[in-house]
């Protein structure tokens, strides 16, 4: 893997590139580094874009990694997750 990759606009803190570098972790463990990447892009950001951008560069490499499963679980998520953003956003809106 190309080092220039470690900290791709996808993965500023490199959370992910690391993900795919350590030891074996259980599920959950994978499953939080995730999380913390998650809460760490900004709200304005195209979640879904990040996502696919990742599994574009680790896919191909890793098609087995749990790291690359729980990205296409994102991909399934993130449309849910867009929605509630808009719902709560425009309640927010409402006087």
């Amino acid at each position: 893997m190309n080092k220039k990759l470690k900290f791709h606009s996808a993965d500023p803190r490199g959370l992910i590139y690391e993900a795919y570098r350590m030891e074996p972790l259980k599920d959950e463990e994978y499953r939080s580094i995730f999380l913390d990447w998650a809460l760490g892009i900004p709200i304005e950001q195209d979640t879904f874009g990040l996502i696919n951008d990742l599994l574009t560069i680790y896919q191909k490499e890793y098609p087995d990694h749990p790291m690359t499963l729980i990205l296409l679980e994102g991909l399934k998520t993130n449309k849910t997750r867009t929605n509630r953003r808009r719902s709560r956003t425009s309640r927010k809106a409402t006087p």
